[in-house]
């Protein structure tokens, strides 16, 4: 558990570690300014205003010069942290940077424990809990479009949104103990339609954004595709041409591959996560079972199944038709048949398998969002240019992060949420079914008690430890 006090003056280095061009050292507090003044030779700082910078050396306690650098200054309330702020801009030695921070504590500072800046700034209100953790995805985010959604919500997109139920559902108890008030009256506030109507249009956004945490946490660590096909299909072949790397082995012997086999790049906007699985087909190896579990296992969680085909099989129609129906998913994932080894066969026959595969592709479809299909060759390479793109356009990548589209990538957030959805939907159906007022007001306190965990109205110390250590010393 983080334990600090919200008075001392603190100070960390606010760049990765290791040497660099530059290197930032941050000190926030009341003396902030005293400290570095102390240690600054150049204009003194407590005569400078907030949100300028300027040139000057850096001296140590004996008066030796540590550096020639520049200090930027930011005051109270106008900082990240809400207080005093001085952030040194020195080169970056890390002998320099222990140095700088060491001569900071000596003159008055303490080195702020991890996440202590960002918990400053949410105690200080300028920010809420769900940003703070905002602060934390976008430093680790790694791809644009999970940067994207990290700097909305550090933006305050998603605790606005949480702020307008809050009020929908204000509003909502407000009604419910006036109706309570005059119960013995002959008078009516708001009728139960109109009750029904709030707290149901309420929940509907709540389950929304409950559901999105799917699309929002694969974006965020990565978008998970699954690789199947029969035994020598060519899937290994297939994820060490998109990686660009011998990941998997790839041998001519049936059932080589037994393991999920992970890798992830980045392809548009978005990072994928490629698992290249063991061959589908029917074995009597207990190992290789255990295998083909695992790969169907990966396909029935998958936003993407790649489903490759060799072309140049007996039965490559029947290969597609039982590999569909081996995966039993309730998630819809989208679907590419990848029709392999195109090089070994004409087009004529390569079209004529194209359209039969699509044709029986109609028997399939409520298991999949959407289903294309593409010839191509891994080992000329034809096709992997097209195939690339129709992997960043798909529907589910693309829609999933409209400009006002809110995704939940957390899952504290998620599981707020969730919480929040059963206690809403216990109060639509006393609604429904004339309970008293009393009972639902408690269904709805507890959600009104949920959503405001998101954003720290309601938290407890060890949620506050658990958000905050997610950062390095310095953030």
């Amino acid at each position: 558990m983080i334990i600090s006090n919200l008075n001392d003056t603190i100070c960390a280095i606010s760049t990765p570690a290791g040497t660099g061009g530059i290197a930032v050292v941050r000190l926030s507090g009341t003396l902030a300014i005293d400290i570095a003044d102390k240690a600054w030779q150049g204009k003194r700082l407590a005569d400078c205003k907030s949100h300028t910078a300027h040139l000057g050396n850096l001296t140590d306690t004996d008066g030796s010069i540590l550096d020639n650098c520049v200090a930027t200054i930011y005051r109270a309330p106008h900082s990240f942290t809400g207080d005093d702020v001085v952030e040194f801009s020195i080169h970056g030695s890390i002998w320099l940077q222990r140095a700088v921070v060491d001569m900071l504590v000596r003159r008055g500072a303490r080195i702020a424990l991890p996440g202590e800046f960002t918990r400053r700034a949410f105690a200080s209100g300028k920010m809420d809990l769900a940003q703070a953790e905002a602060v934390a995805d976008m430093i680790s985010s790694t791809s644009r479009a999970a940067h994207r959604i990290a700097v909305s919500q550090m933006r305050g997109h998603f605790s606005t949104r949480l702020a307008t139920l809050r009020e929908r559902l204000l509003e909502l108890a407000s009604l419910l103990e006036l109706e309570l008030d005059f119960s013995e009256e002959d008078v009516e506030f708001a009728s139960r339609n109109h009750l029904l109507k709030i707290s149901s249009d309420t929940l509907s956004e709540v389950n929304r954004l409950y559901q999105s945490f799917r699309q929002g946490h694969a974006i965020k660590e990565g978008i998970p595709v699954a690789i199947i096909g029969k035994t020598n299909a060519g899937k290994s072949s297939l994820l060490n041409s998109i990686v660009g790397d011998d990941k998997a082995i790839v041998s001519d012997i049936h059932g080589t591959t037994r393991d999920i086999i992970e890798d992830t790049i980045e392809l548009g906007d978005y990072r994928f996560r490629f698992m290249d699985t063991a061959g589908i087909r029917h074995t009597t190896d207990s190992i290789e079972k255990i295998g083909i579990e695992r790969s169907l296992h990966a396909a029935e969680n998958a936003q993407i199944i790649i489903m490759v085909i060799d072309t140049s099989s007996a039965t490559p129609v029947n290969d597609f038709n039982e590999l569909c129906s081996n995966i039993n998913t309730t998630t819809l994932p989208q679907l590419i048949v990848v029709l392999n080894k195109s090089d070994k066969t004409d087009s004529a026959t390569t079209d004529g398998i194209m359209s039969a595969i699509r044709k029986k592709s109609d028997e399939h479809n409520a298991k999949f969002t959407g289903t294309q299909i593409l010839p191509l060759s891994v080992i000329t390479g034809e096709g992997m240019d097209i195939f690339r793109k129709t992997l960043e356009n798909r529907e589910v990548v693309n829609n999933s992060t409209g400009e006002n589209e809110i995704l939940i990538t957390n899952a504290r957030h998620a599981e707020a949420l969730h919480h929040a959805s059963m206690n809403l939907k216990a109060v639509v159906d006393g609604l429904s079914n004339g309970l008293s007022g009393d009972f639902i007001a408690q269904d709805l306190r507890e959600a009104l008690s949920h959503l405001a965990e998101v954003t720290g109205e309601i938290s407890t110390p060890d949620i506050l430890a658990s958000i905050f250590t997610r950062f390095c010393i310095g953030k």
